[in-house]
């Protein structure tokens, strides 16, 4: 029997994830656009209607096709740290999946945040059951074995249309997945949180009697996510 290896979170991981406590993609997503960010992982959905947003650094595996004899599909998970969320570029295919349920199982022991696949995943029940957060371009039950393998782990890869960095701060939940570059986090997070306290603040006036037009107006609603 070997021992685990999964790593404990970093600090600055901890800091950063924090930042976002309270916030949803939607205001996430908000502040990338007033910032002229791309980070909307479109076409990557969640596999249940999650009542949490889930936040944590991006571990990245890239899968190519396999060679002969065939590398390895998921032995990755052994180095994913506490908290991470696993994010898997299959170049979108939906042919064959990379992740079943011993993953969701193993993920769910360590602590593993979520995951999300530019790509299929498997063995759905068990992450349904588990409550266990996936993300995913859709569902199979074709294995990926000797049909794909890693190519490289904690590379700049691409999901949904998004590129990610090993380490950006992905968050997720029933809305979908935003990717937030590493470098930019603290002020994304900010911006997010001024956006929802001014929707706060308009659902407020709205529940005292306020038209949506005259709440919306005094509180510049529409230039929320315009670019500065």
């Amino acid at each position: 029997m070997t021992t685990n290896t999964l790593r404990k979170p970093h600090p600055e991981d901890q800091e950063l994830v924090a930042l976002f406590a309270g916030l949803d993609t939607a205001g996430v997503s908000d502040a990338l656009d007033k910032l002229g960010l791309h980070g909307q992982a479109l076409g990557i959905l969640p596999l249940a209607d999650y009542r949490r947003t889930v936040v944590g650094p991006a571990y990245t595996v890239k899968y190519v096709p396999a060679t002969v004899p065939a590398g390895t599909v998921g032995d990755y998970i052994d180095d994913v740290a506490e908290g991470d969320i696993v994010v898997l570029d299959n170049d979108g295919r939906l042919d064959c999946t990379v992740w079943g349920d011993i993953l969701t199982q193993y993920a769910g022991l360590h602590g593993v945040a979520a995951t999300v696949i530019d790509g299929v995943c498997r063995d759905v029940g068990r992450a349904l059951a588990d409550d266990y957060p996936m993300f995913t371009a859709g569902r199979s039950m074709r294995t990926g074995k000797d049909r794909v393998q890693v190519e490289a782990v904690n590379v700049t890869v691409t999901v949904g249309t998004v590129r990610v960095a090993a380490r950006d701060i992905v968050v997720a939940d029933a809305n979908g997945v935003v990717i937030v570059p590493r470098h930019r986090a603290r002020e994304v997070a900010a911006l997010a949180h001024e956006i929802e306290g001014v929707e706060a603040a308009i659902r407020a006036r709205i529940a005292q009697g306020d038209t949506l037009r005259a709440a919306r107006e005094a509180l510049g609603y529409h230039t929320l996510q315009r670019k500065a």
